[in-house]
């Protein structure tokens, strides 16, 4: 059944997309190798031009797939951790009934814990995590590569037959016409080539950063705001714990296993830190953004939609630029939010069932504000965000 769910997650926009432009380059480059750009193809030039195009389409493949089906590994449900008072020391995950080891994070999309989330990547339709880390890396790193390698192609292809046409008749063997739709389509696939390069590129960038701090896009966030978070003096300055040198940092996710280090659990950390140094840190964090959070009293109906027209234009032209969801809200509800924008709230609704957290954005104009005396009057003093 794992197998079949994994297969499944390639019938989805991301994958197709990515599969459409990979064939289209690389079939797009060797047409063209073929027929215009090299008509000696048969001699060594050709050949080597054809076997490295292949080459690079091999090694994007390979990564990509293995990316998708290997997955980035997933904490079981009702985990706990075998020694029990380490407990104390992880965050509990309401949705998989367990705890959460360093480093893994609850992803809404996969429904999952996973291990060492980076993010979670559309284009795969699955996790960035532990154990695909290294082949999603590998994978963003040859696909601009091959790319550009079929830009060059279809760029000279197109020179060739347009601007030096006349020449290259000459010296032709057999010489195929080079249509108006042959143009349209290297220009269509020089389009898809270009854009990979430098979105794909750009991604692989970032990549990159990470591997050199052994970090995640994840833990990045959580250092940004462990730097900026009131320390006390017993806390002292806060030291990342997985950063252990450029050189063992790289090895550590890229390395000639093609495989990561580690099982996704335990973890190799700093001198002067431990297995929680990080973890004890995100609690931390957690308990101040709980201090913060303010109860809404919903007024108006929203059903959800991304675009509420009835609401408004500003509330319906400034939509969160966020894939995260959004959620339908009537009159007697509350949610428990905890940060906005001018015209949107985010928060957590409050259910009955604490097991099932339904959290998004809903526009402002549906909620009002709960006094605070209001709220410390319904729990007895005690706020209802603490």
């Amino acid at each position: 059944m794992g197998s079949l769910y994994e297969l499944k997650r390639l019938i989805h926009f991301g994958p197709l997309i990515a599969l459409f432009v990979i064939f289209i380059c690389y079939t797009m480059s060797i047409i063209d190798s073929m027929l215009w750009l090299l008509p000696t193809h048969n001699g060594i030039a050709g050949k080597l031009n054809v076997l490295v195009l292949t080459i690079w389409l091999a090694l994007i493949l390979g990564n990509f797939f293995r990316a998708i089906l290997g997955g980035p590994g997933y904490v079981p449900k009702n985990w706990v951790p075998e020694d029990k008072n380490d407990t104390k020391y992880l965050q509990f995950c309401q949705v998989c009934q367990g705890y959460k080891p360093p480093r893994a994070h609850h992803c809404r999309k996969c429904e999952r814990c996973v291990l060492k989330m980076d993010h979670h990547c559309p284009w795969i339709n699955n996790c960035c995590g532990h154990f695909n880390h290294t082949n999603f890396v590998l994978f963003v790193f040859f696909a601009p590569i091959g790319c550009m390698h079929a830009l060059i192609v279809m760029v000279a292809t197109v020179w060739s037959q347009v601007f030096r046409r006349a020449e290259y008749l000459q010296i032709a063997i057999r010489p195929v016409n080079f249509s108006i739709n042959a143009f349209l389509m290297n220009l269509f696939a020089s389009g898809l080539a270009f854009g990979t390069i430098v979105a794909v590129g750009v991604l692989f960038y970032y990549q990159m950063k990470n591997v050199i701090t052994n970090s995640t896009g994840i833990e990045q966030w959580i250092i940004e705001k462990a730097e900026d978070r009131r320390r006390t003096e017993e806390e002292g300055t806060f030291k990342y714990p997985y950063n252990l040198g450029k050189l063992k940092n790289i090895l550590e996710v890229l390395n000639f296993s093609f495989r990561p280090h580690g099982n996704g659990y335990v973890w190799p950390v700093a001198k002067g830190c431990h297995q929680f140094t990080l973890t004890i840190e995100q609690i931390k964090q957690k308990h101040e953004k709980r201090s913060r959070m303010v109860p809404f009293d919903i007024i108006k109906s929203y059903s959800g939609w991304w675009f509420p027209c009835t609401l408004g234009i500003c509330t319906c032209a400034r939509v969160p630029c966020s894939d995260e969801p959004r959620i339908a809200v009537c009159p007697g509800d509350r949610v428990i939010v905890s940060r906005g924008q001018k015209y949107w709230l985010y928060g957590n609704k409050v259910q009955k069932d604490e097991e099932k957290r339904i959290r998004g954005w809903f526009p402002r104009k549906c909620g009002l504000r709960v006094p605070e005396q209001n709220v410390r009057r319904e729990n007895n003093g005690t706020p209802v965000n603490s």
